[in-house]
């Protein structure tokens, strides 16, 4: 393969399936991990240099932030799938419109995002009881990422146009020297200037609108490809619908599992600070541990889009397959190494022992998971690239908010002691890979069941 190939479009309709999915996938594992690398930057500057109250901080944020998230979510999907088909069907009129309104629906969004992150964040940091010694910062953390919400936006959404023209490669470089830009304006700005949570929002921030340009520029380089002009950035009922359509159950899926996640950090915050911090540490390596699954899920949404649009249905089926064998592989490497050096991968965001440990202790609960995540990514991806994006938002929706949150609820009512009157901490954790581990098995079944391959785009 040439440097001017690996930078080009790919045709996934042809050539050994396995192959195309792990070329496309490992490009995705390195910018995800590097783009995993915005919040973890985050957290370990303000955890070094600030205190264990600032990390707890940014990870409460979190769960608000992806809420405001959600259509972005929604757009993305439906744009990633579409772009995947029809440039499987070589269908190129239809694949420039889509782009265009996917620009154009980001931009709006993108305004009322904007508007109501900055109105509600304290509110809902203040519903969810956030202890008082970090409310401030995490207010000031969230405004600054609303404010400044169009970078991610259109760099998350304009990579699913890439990704869906089977061009990974140019989002990976886009993002690494982004997250090099994020890193050292994270030093600058919190460890020279002092800033503080509001240092790392902005350095984050002016760092995703750099990749997003960077985005842009190389869209509108890819003539030979689809057209990128003034006329195409008007919105279409025909394709502003589909995008919508086939992006809705995405986003909310992403709305109602950012709910629950808002519960279940409800649920967090009553066990104190120490748990707080030990949960965003948690979550940071576990953003790592989970790119692997999300890429394949990725790289199998474009993979069965592009051949769904080419009407080669007994190649999807072989490449699922493929693709899910793949993921597993990865996710059982990932598990082995996070059980054997847990404990300094936790050592990297704090120097508290006590919350090095406890960090452990929860993540060796998680481990597992992250195999039947695997599972679940890859054969979702499959449904989701055939057009059929209800069937894992239901999936989603029942792991987590019919088993998750119930579960973590109930084991905290049941541990609850005159010593510890709010439960164990562990509810968190059992309920989480619980919730994996069903939804792998549903996903699985509703995969061999077959409807989704009645669902692909005329």
């Amino acid at each position: 393969m040439t440097l001017k190939q690996l930078f080009a479009p790919s045709d996934m309709t042809e050539g050994t399936p396995w192959e195309k999915i792990l070329i496309f996938a490992i490009p995705m594992i390195i910018g995800n991990i590097a783009q995993q690398l915005y919040s973890t930057v985050d957290s370990v500057v303000v955890g070094k240099y600030v205190g264990d109250n600032a990390l707890a901080a940014v990870g409460s944020a979190g769960p608000i932030f992806n809420l405001l998230l959600v259509l972005f979510i929604g757009i993305s999907t439906g744009a990633s799938v579409m772009v995947a088909q029809y440039f499987g069907a070589k269908k190129r009129e239809d694949l420039s419109r889509t782009i265009g309104n996917c620009i154009t629906l980001t931009g709006i969004a993108s305004i009322i995002i904007m508007i109501l992150g900055a109105l509600f964040s304290r509110p809902l940091l203040e519903l969810l009881d956030t202890p008082a010694s970090i409310i401030d910062w995490c207010t000031s953390y969230l405004f600054i990422l609303s404010v400044g919400i169009a970078g991610c936006a259109y760099y998350n959404i304009l990579c699913g146009v890439l990704r869906g023209l089977g061009d990974s490669v140019s989002a990976l470089i886009y993002l690494l020297v982004a997250t090099v830009i994020n890193i050292v304006l994270d030093l600058l700005f919190v460890a020279k200037f002092n800033m503080g949570v509001s240092g790392v929002a902005i350095a984050t921030v002016i760092a995703q609108a750099v990749s997003a340009v960077l985005c842009l520029i190389k869209l509108r380089k890819m003539a030979t490809t689809f057209d990128l002009e003034l006329h195409y950035l008007k919105p279409t009922a025909e394709h502003s619908g589909n995008i919508i359509r086939l992006g809705l159950p995405s986003g909310l899926t992403q709305a109602m599992l950012s709910l629950a996640m808002i519960v279940v950090q409800s649920l967090t915050n009553s066990f104190g600070e120490m748990v707080i911090a030990a949960n965003v540490i948690i979550m940071r390596v576990d953003g790592f541990a989970m790119m692997p699954n999300l890429s394949f899920g990725t790289a199998m949404t474009t993979f069965a889009g592009q051949n769904v649009g080419a009407k080669k249905f007994d190649r999807v089926e072989k490449g699922s397959k493929q693709g899910t064998i793949l993921a597993v592989t990865f996710a059982t490497t990932i598990t082995a190494i996070i059980l054997i050096f847990g404990k300094y991968l936790m050592g990297i965001f704090t120097d508290t022992a006590e919350l090095v440990d406890l960090s452990s202790r929860m993540m060796r609960i998680l481990a597992a998971g992250y195999i039947a995540m695997a599972v679940t990514q890859s054969l979702s991806g499959v449904m989701r690239g055939a057009g059929d994006t209800m069937t894992p938002m239901w999936i989603s929706l029942a792991t987590t908010i019919a088993i998750r949150v119930p579960l973590a609820y109930t084991i905290a009512y049941l541990t609850r002691t005159p010593e510890n009157p709010t439960g164990s901490y562990l509810c968190l954790f059992i309920s989480l890979l619980t919730s994996w581990v069903m939804g792998a098995i549903i996903t699985s079944i509703c995969y061999l069941k077959g409807n989704w391959k009645k669902k692909a785009l005329s």
